[in-house]
């Protein structure tokens, strides 16, 4: 395989890999014994809050349209389930390492190419180049929602969602995120076997 082809090819990974970064994980669980054809009504109960009451907004309305999709109105009085939703934050730090690409080749792997033994394709050698490191905090947010029978207080349905928080977004972009990330979540609901 040549040069080029190779640089070409590591160029189009690496353009794929902040997709995936953006993506989020989406789980589901549920009670096999429960009737979902039943549920028509629906109350908000015990809603976790974060330290933005604009978020925790979105979060209600999403929800409550995606269930006003499959048929539920809201009920405060007398609901067939209640919709709890919680907020979990982590925060991890990622590494990321940048080459200056400069310096001077040296030895039989020099330069730009295959780097031989190491396995490694990129620059390779080098005095005088440098490799900056460059720790930033990255923020996760699980978003558990559970439906659960008022009258047993049992839970019959729990989906999730683990995100990253982009703390600089503009509200459209975080009304988007939480409306795809909701309606994710409620993908597999009502389930679709007993």
């Amino acid at each position: 395989m040549n040069t080029m082809l190779r640089m070409l090819i590591g160029f189009a990974i690496s353009a794929l890999l902040p997709v995936s970064a953006l993506a989020h994980d989406v789980m589901y669980d549920y009670d096999h014994t429960q009737d979902f054809s039943r549920l028509k009504t629906y109350a908000l109960k015990d809603f976790t809050k974060s330290d933005n009451p604009l978020v925790d907004a979105r979060i209600e309305s999403a929800i409550a349209a995606e269930l006003a999709a499959r048929g539920l109105t809201r009920d405060d009085r007398d609901p067939d389930v209640y919709v709890t939703a919680r907020q979990a934050f982590d925060t991890h730090q990622e590494y990321r390492t940048y080459d200056s690409g400069y310096g001077i080749p040296y030895g039989p792997y020099g330069g730009w190419g295959w780097s031989g033994n190491w396995g490694y394709y990129g620059y390779v050698g080098g005095l005088g180049g440098y490799t900056d490191v460059v720790v930033k905090n990255i923020t996760m947010r699980t978003l558990t929602i559970d439906l659960t029978d008022p009258a047993t207080d049992k839970v019959m349905w729990r989906g999730a969602g683990t995100r990253r928080v982009h703390s600089t977004s503009k509200p459209e972009r975080v009304t988007k995120r939480t409306n795809d990330e909701v309606e994710d979540i409620f993908d597999n609901f009502p389930p679709k076997h007993r």
